[in-house]
Parts: structure tokens; sequence; C-alpha cells
């Protein structure tokens, strides 16, 4: 093997490439109701569990703070959200879905559904629920750098080839 490392090697890489691959599907049945698919994501976290701090929901997404302020400034452009400080802490931010919010999400689910069906009907009913198992035990997976191999905090075994 030469010395660059391909896609099929690397998990990373392989993992963003499937990211970026479905991420654009998503985006493009999304975009007739005017979202992207993380900004969905946001709103429907928020319409679904209440407000949130931008910590709060930043650790539930995982994603980072910035990379979430960032996506929650022309949300909050358009009136889809709301901001403001919390009543019992005034130096942290409460975020909001304003009612056009979860108008705008209520309506960009029709783009969500299609984009679910169709990967489904693409990849297959079977596999599509055996990857989102996966995907979830992947997330649950201590990747700690200091962290003992083979664990997770799901207590499942990683398989070694």
């Amino acid at each position: 093997m030469s010395g660059e490392m391909t896609n099929s090697f690397c998990t990373c890489a392989a993992v963003r490439q499937v990211s970026r691959h479905v991420t654009q599907f998503y985006d493009q049945c999304l975009a007739p109701f005017g979202l992207r698919v993380t900004q969905f994501s946001i709103l429907s976290r928020l319409q679904r569990g209440g407000p949130k701090s931008i910590n709060s929901l930043a650790s539930e997404l995982l994603m980072d703070r910035t990379t979430l302020a960032r996506n929650l400034r022309p949300l909050e452009r358009e009136g889809l959200l709301k901001m403001a400080a919390d009543e019992t802490d005034r130096r942290s931010r409460v975020l909001t879905v304003t009612p056009a919010g979860a108008k705008r999400v209520e309506r960009a689910r029709e783009g969500w559904r299609k984009a679910q069906n169709h990967f489904e009907h693409a990849y297959g009913g079977k596999r599509t629920a055996a990857l989102r198992e996966l995907l979830e035990a992947v997330v649950h997976t201590e990747l700690n750098v200091n962290a003992p191999q083979a664990s997770s905090k799901t207590g499942a075994r990683v398989q070694q080839r």
C-alpha cells in the first residue's frame, strides 16, 4: 500500500463523504421550503423539546457552539426563532421557535418525508434501519483518546477485523 490513504481506508473520510452526500440530498428536498437540513434539525429540535439554551442545543445536536450560533443567525433574521436572555441567568441566551418558524417546519416536513422515503427506497428498508442503528451506536461510542479501546457508552463491544 502506498503512503496515501484512500476513503475506503480512512473511517473519517468515508463518514464525511457519506455525510456530505446525504446532506446535499436532504438540502435539495428541503430547498422548496426555504430551509437547509441543519436549519430544519435546529427548528425541529426546538419545536419538539421547547426553549433551550444555545449550549444545551449544541450539546444535543453534537455541534460546536460557534457553528450552531452561525446557523442560528439566518433563522433569527427570518423571524423563525427568537433568541432572548434567560430569565434565571441573564448571561445565557434561550432559543424559542416563533409561530412563523413552527409553520415553516410543519410545511418542510413534506420535503423531509420525501428525502426519508426516497433514501429508504433507494437504499432498502432493512438496510436503512440497520444503518440508523449502526450510526446511533457510533454516536454513543466513546472516542476519547484516553478511553479504553473497544468500549462504548452503550456497552456494545467494537468488533475488530
